[in-house]
């Protein structure tokens, strides 16, 4: 996989395309806090060979570019809807985990031209509250972004994998301290700002919602009330899974959304 990059808002972006801009079957995938498209690599073994992919870092994660300076979700969103019209993408299914799903819905409030279908994955239209995201944005300002991993693995993986995955567990846990600090922390800043609740009942395209059994971070009544706003939404558990189902469990994820895409 070749490293393909974009100045998109002034900021570089790292990207990938594998398929057409134009297929019928793209789906573009937007990560959570604290990880980079990597997370979606488990389902490419899963995913047909008719389904075209966009995977891209946002800003301030990964190899993109921009967190040398303050961003808020309408940053994050008008990173999305510009890199797609960049690669001249028309209509797509977007799929986003965590603050991913919120910068899909704020990206259907903004540009909803741009939507086949919507899957939020892990996610609400509004995570956390006030007071959790300034105790964390505290202490991480206070003692470095690796005091807070292993809580946030606490969230993002179940027991099993705990036990079971121990090596894989390092390895994301490397991933969330070696994103940019700051980066992490105007996101944490994004995230407290931001409450799509109102959005949600606008959404015209069909839509699923699908959540970990074991989301520590957003838990399956949380995203089962986000899915009762949106009109004929449909809601799906993933057992045996916590915050991150492309990794815990990338065969039950890739069947809900190749299904749904095709539907």
């Amino acid at each position: 996989m070749a490293l393909a990059f974009k100045t998109i808002n002034g900021n570089v972006v790292h990207y990938e395309l594998i398929g057409e801009a134009k297929a019928k079957n793209l789906i573009v995938f937007s990560n959570g806090l604290g990880t980079d498209f990597r997370i979606w690599l488990p389902l490419f073994d899963e995913l047909g060979e008719d389904v075209s992919v966009l995977l891209y870092d946002s800003r301030g994660h990964g190899l993109s570019g921009g967190a040398d300076k303050p961003f808020g979700m309408d940053d994050l969103v008008s990173d999305l809807a510009t890199l797609c019209d960049e690669l001249e993408i028309k209509k797509a299914t977007f799929c986003g985990l965590s603050v991913g799903g919120l910068i899909c819905q704020g990206l259907w409030k903004a540009r909803p031209d741009l939507f086949r279908k919507l899957v939020l994955c892990d996610t609400a239209p509004r995570i956390g509250t006030a007071d959790i995201w300034a105790q964390r944005i505290e202490g991480i300002r206070a003692n470095g972004l690796e005091s807070a991993a292993d809580n946030a693995m606490q969230r993002w993986f179940t027991p099993a994998f705990h036990e079971d995955r121990a090596d894989e567990l390092a390895g994301y846990k490397l991933m969330m301290t070696r994103q940019s600090t700051a980066g992490y922390l105007s996101t944490c800043e994004a995230l407290r700002d931001t409450d799509f609740s109102d959005v949600l009942p606008t959404i015209t395209v069909p839509t699923m919602l699908i959540v970990g059994d074991q989301d520590g971070s957003t838990p399956p009544e949380l995203v089962e009330a986000a899915a009762s706003l949106i009109p004929g939404a449909r809601f799906e558990v993933i057992e045996d899974c916590a915050h991150i189902p492309s990794v815990e469990q990338p065969e039950a994820l890739a069947e809900l959304l190749q299904g749904f895409m095709r539907k």
